[in-house]
């Protein structure tokens, strides 16, 4: 298969284009012809042509909306994809996937829309998940097959009207295994916690500050991987909550893995997810995790057995958690041994490459023999 990705920034590398990095290598590896469309330039277009991947940067895809930067950036998008000419179009976030479905409409070009948390999802601001809710109603029929990654993310969709039950699939995500050296060890003390995540609206590192202020008595320490607009204020709650000496901040690294490695617990606090790969991660790396019930993060976290799970903004019930990893080991390991026994059987990149291709195979067959694909559809509807 000949297949087009489109993302929209390029900068900085988070979720969505690590996915669309890993996938495209994948395929290649599996003798396909992978491409990628995205806006700007930065690590992830250096990364993906060090790999040897095709990669177009456009200058006028950007993640807000802006009307003219957007109808601009469609036209480039039908410039690339005249040059690349692909069986089908794999698009990733918000505004490449709405771009990249009218693009291929346009084109007549099968366009598949990957869902990486939905921007109408509970926690997100009441005014911006409406007015996201109603574009995605308008655009999810443009779309031969949108995948979720997470069941969560697929009954949301459903729920809200986005597209019928045969056109929305949840394809879990997946990471590719890591070298042993990069296995944590959970059950040493004393114990160094870590969260990674931008310091915006989204994640809630203020709740996690408030729940670690009541557990000064113990000797732990905090990484903070990350950067972003809300940084300078939460580094100002943790001197007022006398944390300083114990918080460090390290802004954006590229050796997450070898970083990870070094800690013994997990966190990721949030307002809103959709199913966050820095879990798989951490899981991976065999390390318990504590994190906020939002999203299908309870789809890899099982509470009580990999990690724990606590209400959103319940700083007392995040201190409990915390805190019983704190006070013991064997329960550290006994959850770090879960958590990656969970990724190994659930959550290879194996797995999601196996799963992605297929849902493209079916999206290609139904679109080279649409007849037949109606036909099949009316005998499941009538029971033939």
């Amino acid at each position: 298969m000949k297949i087009a990705y489109l993302v929209t920034r390029a900068d900085p590398i988070g979720g969505a284009q690590i996915h669309v990095r890993d996938l495209t290598s994948a395929a290649r590896d599996l003798g396909h012809e992978p491409s990628v469309i995205a806006g700007g330039s930065g690590p992830f277009t250096e990364s993906l042509l060090a790999r040897g991947i095709p990669t177009y940067s456009l200058p006028h895809l950007v993640a807000p909306i802006r009307p003219l930067h957007d109808f601009r950036a469609l036209g480039e998008i039908h410039a690339a994809l005249g040059k690349i000419q692909p069986d089908l179009l794999s698009t990733h976030s918000s505004k490449a996937g709405v771009l990249g479905r009218l693009a291929g409409k346009s084109l007549e070009i099968p366009v598949i829309f990957t869902a990486h948390g939905w921007a109408f999802t509970p926690g997100v601001p009441r005014m911006r998940a409406a007015l996201y809710q109603r574009i995605e109603r308008m655009a999810g029929g443009l779309a031969s097959r949108i995948i979720t990654v997470s069941e969560f993310d697929r009954r949301l969709a459903l729920d809200h009207g986005i597209a019928g039950e045969k056109e929305i699939v949840t394809v879990h995500n997946g990471m590719p295994d890591i070298p042993a050296e990069h296995r944590a060890d959970p059950g040493r003390s004393p114990v160094r916690l870590v969260m990674v995540a931008r310091f915006e609206l989204q994640k809630d590192h203020r709740t996690l500050l408030q729940a670690l202020g009541g557990l000064r008595q113990y000797p732990w320490e905090l990484d903070l991987i990350g950067d972003g607009p809300l940084k300078p204020e939460i580094a100002a709650l943790g001197h007022t909550l006398g944390l300083s000496d114990r918080i460090r901040f390290l802004g954006q690294v590229l050796d997450v893995e070898a970083r990870v490695a070094q800690v013994q617990v997990f966190l990721l606090i949030s307002n809103w997810e959709g199913f966050p790969r820095s879990i798989l991660e951490a899981m991976r790396a065999g390390l318990p995790v504590v994190a906020s019930a939002v999203g299908g993060i309870a789809e890899s976290v099982h509470d009580g057995e990999s990690g724990f799970v606590v209400s959103r903004g319940d700083i007392e019930g995040l201190r409990s958690r915390i805190e019983q990893l704190l006070l013991d080991p064997a329960l550290r390991q006994r959850m770090g041994a879960a958590g990656r026994h969970r990724y190994e059987q659930d959550f290879t990149l194996a797995r999601t490459v196996d799963e992605t291709l297929a849902v493209y195979r079916d999206v290609l067959e139904d679109w080279q023999h649409p007849e037949a694909h109606r036909i099949t559809n009316a005998g499941t509807l009538y029971g033939k």
